[in-house]
């Protein structure tokens, strides 16, 4: 039987040799390339969420990818990868550190999700091109950058109510995302498009999947896969 071709590039990066100030630079490149419009499948069909973790203090890369039922929410399939880490840590390109077992993990799902949640940064990042939107380039897919923290930006007081939300913007005043109460009195999530999804419709997505946590359900699920917090509990159970 012939192997079914991946939909998936081989590699993110082309011709990248590897240095940081390069990587940098393909991240420009990569940036014009994003589209902060509404280009995804209507109505949703399979949503997907993405996160990666690392083992063995930092030598693998482990990567997961969570399938769900874009009106259901059930899980339908999910996948791991686990390879080698190539890259150091270096902060404002961690998608050349996390997006090769991520792509691998893309890879093994039955289909091609409609819309892709990564934990991480979409545009709101210094070049505009964090992992959601450099996975949403590199694929062609729509992305959404839900990240925990802010990596570049500023914003005013926030709301404490579930769904309340205010701009995210950069020094110049541009919008590069929102900031976002997805539960009632805790902490806000980041969200910024990655690619094919505009700046207002990627908060009103994010809170489409949220149910009665503060993530919404595609990276919840993936940043427990990632986690390895389902392994460790059945150990604690187990043991």
């Amino acid at each position: 039987m012939t192997a079914k071709p991946s939909p998936y590039p081989a590699s993110p990066f082309g011709d990248w040799d590897g240095s940081p100030a390069a990587a940098r630079e393909l991240q420009k490149q990569l940036a014009a390339q994003v589209r902060l419009v509404d280009d995804f499948p209507r109505p949703l069909r399979l949503v997907a969420g993405v996160d990666v973790g690392f083992e063995e203090g930092g030598a693998i890369t482990r990567a997961a990818v969570v399938l769900l039922a874009a009106d259901s929410l059930e899980v339908v399939a999910q996948s791991l990868a686990r390879i080698p880490t190539s890259m150091p840590y270096v902060p404002g390109l961690l998608s050349f550190r996390e997006l090769p077992a991520l792509l691998q993990a893309l890879a093994a799902l039955p289909e091609v999700p409609d819309l892709i949640f990564s934990d991480g940064h979409g545009i709101a990042h210094p070049r505009r091109l964090g992992i959601a939107a450099h996975l949403g380039v590199v694929t062609g897919l729509p992305t959404i950058g839900v990240a925990k923290k802010i990596l570049c930006g500023e914003h005013e007081p926030l709301g404490e109510q579930r769904g309340d939300r205010v701009p995210l913007r950069d020094r110049a005043g541009e919008v590069i995302g929102s900031v976002l109460r997805s539960k009632e009195r805790v902490r806000p999530l980041i969200i910024s498009p990655g690619n094919r999804v505009s700046l207002d419709s990627a908060p009103e997505l994010v809170m489409r999947y949220v149910t009665r946590y503060r993530l919404p359900e595609p990276t919840r699920l993936a940043d427990r896969l990632a986690s390895r917090r389902e392994e460790k509990a059945a150990a604690r159970r187990s043991g």
